[in-house]
């Protein structure tokens, strides 16, 4: 019996969702009102976001079993943004306080300012439905 190769690893599960972050990001910057489609693109980032703080439990996770202590604690400083804007952005949408979405992007915007988006990837259809499924989480 071969090997299990498992492709679908904690890093790459990051940059995909950091770059539908980054993609939603931009296409919230041509959006002129608040309607159910900016409400569920702010759902797509929290949901991404907390994704993204999952893959970085994976990757403490396994070093900390190689005692790999420092690089953890590192990586868990450099990536512990993710849970705490989910958090902030979460709470923006359950309170419907749409005025403070621009100062939250812009709060956003350098982590994702290094990603090069030349052509959209994500579709509409990516986050249809997902102001529901945040609120009724």
């Amino acid at each position: 019996m071969g090997r299990v190769i498992n492709t679908n690893e904690p890093g790459k599960r990051r940059s995909y969702h950091m770059r539908t972050i980054a993609e939603i990001v931009r296409a919230l910057g041509q959006k002129q009102t608040i309607d159910d489609d900016v409400r569920d693109m702010c759902a797509t980032i929290v949901l991404s976001l907390r994704d993204i703080h999952e893959t970085v439990e994976e990757s403490i996770k396994a070093w900390e079993k190689r005692n790999y202590w420092k690089k953890a604690d590192d990586f868990q400083e450099q990536w512990y943004w993710a849970s705490q804007t989910a958090d902030q952005l979460e709470k923006l949408i359950r309170e419907e306080n749409w005025d403070e979405l621009p100062t939250m992007m812009m709060r956003l915007y350098p982590r994702i300012a290094d990603i090069e988006i030349n052509k959209s990837m994500r579709s509409a259809d990516d986050w249809v439905g997902n102001y529901d499924r945040l609120l009724n989480v």
